[in-house]
């Protein structure tokens, strides 16, 4: 029994001494430099306390980027997981070359972020302008990175091209292992296509549901590699009075401050985003659990 536990013991080690000091210990001395004065360049550091939490929700450049990551995600998880898990309903219903759609929609996942923004730059900034210029649209005759009200649902367009495809097989994955003979059954008593996905199919796919919800809105919450590279938080707009960066989300306004060699606020905003990720994730998936029971 000594010799099992210690086995067990010694294969637990090194993943447990990675996320310590990966995860943990970095977190708390994150903590620790988050109520000091520290600048990442100077060796004198000095404990201000809770000082740079207190001006946070008075910086305008810090409150948008909150308000716009709110509603970046709440974006997100309606669209990302509308159209996969109606690219899921496509690639498992009888259509032909469905296994060739099937990767084809992944495809985009595998594209990396600093990659996938400047292609959709190139496409926003050059492509539809030219279009709408040739064929005149007005609509697209100006890019919509370069509007304030369009810059968020350009990014959340981006977003939803690339992550359609890998939450698409979460949903696949749950509609197979649904017996056929419930649909069937339903078929044969008359109960159109619509009727069975809405009746059937959506209250036995709770679980898919909650992984996909979870997953879209902490990627969402922490987006910054498209974000840095589609937009580069641009254009300018006013909040509170003050000019900010109208597409800088909460990832990047730390990013932004942390090159500013303000590295102790900038942490003091990384703790703020963390609490908001971890209490919206919960509520999530507490909310999507219950209704899993309800089901």
């Amino acid at each position: 029994m000594n010799n099992k536990r210690l086995v067990n013991i010694l294969f637990l080690f090194p993943t447990v001494f990675a996320f310590l000091m990966i995860i943990v210990v970095p977190f708390f001395f994150g903590l620790y430099y988050s109520m000091t004065d520290w600048n990442g360049v100077s060796p004198n550091i000095n404990f201000v306390g809770f000082q740079h939490y207190a001006k946070l929700f008075s910086m305008p450049d810090f409150v948008h980027s909150f308000v716009i990551t709110i509603g970046f995600t709440a974006i997100n998880v309606v669209l990302v997981n509308i159209v996969s898990f109606a690219l899921s309903l496509i690639v498992t219903s009888n259509l032909k070359l469905r296994n060739f759609y099937r990767a084809g929609f992944f495809v985009p996942y595998l594209i990396g972020g600093i990659v996938l923004g400047y292609i959709w730059q190139f496409l926003f900034n050059n492509i539809f302008v030219s279009m709408g210029k040739s064929m005149s649209i007005t609509i697209l005759e100006a890019s919509f990175l370069s509007r304030p009200e369009s810059v968020i649902w350009a990014m959340s367009v981006v977003n939803t091209w690339q992550y359609s495809g890998y939450l698409m097989l979460i949903y696949v994955a749950s509609i197979q292992s649904i017996p056929a003979s419930l649909m069937e059954a339903a078929q044969v008593d008359g109960a159109r296509y619509v009727t069975r996905v809405f009746h059937i199919l959506i209250p036995m796919m709770a679980n898919a549901f909650t992984i996909s919800l979870f997953l879209t809105l902490t990627t969402s919450f922490k987006q910054f590699d498209m974000n840095f590279t589609l937009t580069n938080g641009g254009p300018a707009t006013r909040f509170m009075g003050s000019p900010v960066k109208a597409s800088q989300l909460l990832a990047m306004n730390i990013f932004d401050t942390a090159t500013a060699n303000k590295m102790a606020e900038a942490q003091a905003k990384a703790v703020i985003l963390f609490v908001a990720l971890v209490v919206v994730a919960l509520i999530q998936v507490a909310v999507n659990k219950r209704k899993e029971v309800e089901m």
